[in-house]
């Protein structure tokens, strides 16, 4: 039996995403070589490559003047990346800190010598809010203004575009890109790790402003450097085929069932429907400001801490996995991407009613 996999990454994938890769495993395109085993600069690789940034880059709406980036080293690896290009040791680069993800982001930018602006931090709310549009200012000689779309730990996510002027806006999109529509114009950089909506883990997706490119301290290793890895088709080194392979057959799944659009809609009504659950239950309870509640990831809490293994053991046990929260902030968390259907979060939904039957 499936297992309705509520981790936040490595994330459950479409189910008919699997069973092609599957099928395909052991003779990839008639090669008799699974496509892991095919050279990375051969032309079925090549093409299989040029085939998923353009799938990428229709699904998303991403503009011309935009460079598509397939790199490693997770999203971790972009904190220490986007300050080597995009910046000089000493500039000015303003922040947003709604959390975790934030703070490791904002961290890295110090390590690299520069004049890091916290604009707004939420930690008076222990980061269970974003902050109010208009109510910081942006450095009109910052850098860039990086923020966190959706705080994969915490739940929380921005229920807005930060204004940010003429000063590019970078976003860590990991837990978010796919989910929606965005507007890609409005960003000089996005960057996501693909262990959430895009696939396997191991690749991250960089997609950043044409006009960023090329300003790169000397010392940046050459696997981090944009513009050499936009001139080599991400290829400079041997890049993580499978992901890219598996990124491709992700965004065609997301092409033939409705776009963007449509997992909007899926997307919506499956967080819509735990939080009510959530919300109408006097046994759970969900910390995140209204406002600020994540779609892509729930947490929620029990008022007797000692409820929470048996909770996650017993629901493990009926087929709802991976629902124990982080362990910095313990209690329980679903992430509810795409590939969840709506009958996994029912399922849930039935079993938490349940053990509230049972332990309430």
């Amino acid at each position: 039996m499936r297992a309705y996999n509520f981790s936040a990454g490595p994330a459950m994938l479409p189910l008919a995403v699997l069973e092609q890769a599957r099928s395909e495993l052991t003779d990839w395109g008639g090669s008799g070589m699974s496509v892991m085993e095919v050279s990375h600069r051969g032309k079925a690789f090549v093409a299989c490559a040029a085939q998923a940034e353009a799938l990428l880059r229709e699904v998303l709406g991403v503009p011309d003047d935009y460079k598509v980036l397939f790199l490693q080293g997770g999203a971790s690896a972009q904190f220490d990346a986007i300050p080597l290009n995009l910046t000089q040791p000493g500039e000015i680069v303003d922040f947003l800190n709604t959390g975790q993800w934030s703070t490791k982001a904002i961290a890295a930018s110090k390590r690299q010598g520069l004049q890091v602006e916290v604009i707004a931090d939420e930690k008076a709310s222990n980061y269970t809010t974003v902050p109010a549009p208009g109510s910081y200012q942006v450095n009109p000689a910052a850098a860039y203004l990086h923020y966190t779309p959706n705080e994969t730990i915490g739940g929380v996510e921005f229920d807005h575009i930060p204004a940010s002027g003429e000063v590019p806006l970078v976003a860590d999109f990991s837990s978010t890109i796919l989910s929606r529509p965005i507007d890609v114009s409005g960003y000089g950089l996005i960057y996501a790790g693909a262990q959430k909506n895009m696939g396997p883990s191991g690749l991250c997706v960089v997609i950043v402003r044409e006009d960023l490119l090329g300003h790169a301290r000397s010392a940046t290793p050459a696997v981090l450097e944009y513009a050499g890895m936009a001139a080599s088709d991400s290829m400079l080194n041997t890049p993580p085929t499978f992901s890219i392979y598996l990124l491709g057959l992700i965004l065609a799944w997301v092409k033939s069932n409705g776009g963007l659009t449509a997992m909007a809609e899926r997307n919506r009504a499956k967080a819509d429907a735990l939080y009510t659950a959530i919300d109408d239950s006097p046994f759970y309870r969900n910390p995140v400001a209204p406002n600020a509640r994540s779609w892509m990831n729930v947490p929620f809490l029990v008022a007797d801490p000692a409820l929470e293994k048996p909770f996650v053991a017993e629901a493990a046990a009926a087929g709802l996995t991976n629902l124990a929260g982080h362990r910095s902030v313990g209690g329980m968390r679903a992430s509810i991407y795409n590939a969840m259907p709506i009958e996994g979060v029912n399922a849930l939904i039935d079993f938490m009613a349940d053990f509230e039957r049972r332990n309430g």
